[in-house]
């Protein structure tokens, strides 16, 4: 009877390869033959799981953006009782790579993001990332609107700001994009000494408690009642 092959499992372990040989030479310095070595697989079985090279590595990023998506949920399913604003600055956190735990997997994200300037398939699965994790800070950031976040210190309160029914409306969508765009920026300048994990960390919350600084978004019925 013919062996079973998990194909999943194999295009996983090749990913994994795939990594490690991007930390050590960058994406364009990888090969298939040295992939194979590196998995401990045959190169028949590499070009059986993926037809090129480009392939493999649109594969591979898909495998880093899915490992850091499964630890922030994870980290925001772990502590249910949480506020919207821990939670908002915990998902930016896993997306920056700040921890030293996850130092290699920072340097081959952001080697991925610089191969993708000339790549254009892996740009447009690296778009299709980006917007993912862009929606989930949106709704983050709409919740700890919407319940007046306990972790916001000295929040000004709506119904105390002029203009409409109190609130200067905050625009989730563009607030997870400067968030984004934060988080990556930090992790180049951890990767390359201008600060440490621990700054950036600083920087990240400062900028969280920053956005309840700010007048909310009214709640439902708070506008009505002012006019």
């Amino acid at each position: 009877m013919p062996k079973q092959v998990d194909y999943e499992s194999r295009r996983r372990r090749i990913a994994e390869a795939v990594c490690v040989l991007a930390d050590a030479h960058g994406p364009e310095g990888v090969t298939m033959r040295d992939v194979a070595t590196r998995a401990e697989v045959s190169l028949g079985a590499v070009q059986r799981c993926f037809r090129t090279k480009e392939e493999m590595l649109v594969f591979a990023v898909d495998h880093v953006g899915a490992r850091v998506t499964e630890r922030m949920r994870a980290r925001l399913s772990g502590a249910p009782e949480r506020s919207a604003a821990t939670a908002l600055e915990h998902a930016a956190t896993e997306i920056a790579l700040l921890r030293s735990a996850h130092r290699a997997e920072a340097r081959v994200w952001l080697a991925f993001v610089a191969q993708a300037a000339v790549s254009e398939p892996l740009a447009a699965r690296l778009r299709i990332s980006y917007a993912a994790l862009q929606d989930l800070l949106a709704r983050l950031v709409t919740e700890a609107v919407e319940v007046g976040d306990a972790d916001a210190p000295d929040a000004p309160d709506p119904s105390d700001e002029p203009g409409d029914g109190g609130a200067a409306r905050l625009d989730p969508q563009r607030e997870a994009r400067a968030l984004l765009a934060l988080a990556d920026g930090l992790t180049s300048h951890v990767l390359i000494g201008h600060l440490a994990s621990e700054e950036a960390e600083d920087i990240l919350r400062a900028h969280v408690v920053r956005l309840w600084e700010r007048p909310r978004t009214s709640r439902p019925g708070q506008a009505a009642r002012a006019e």
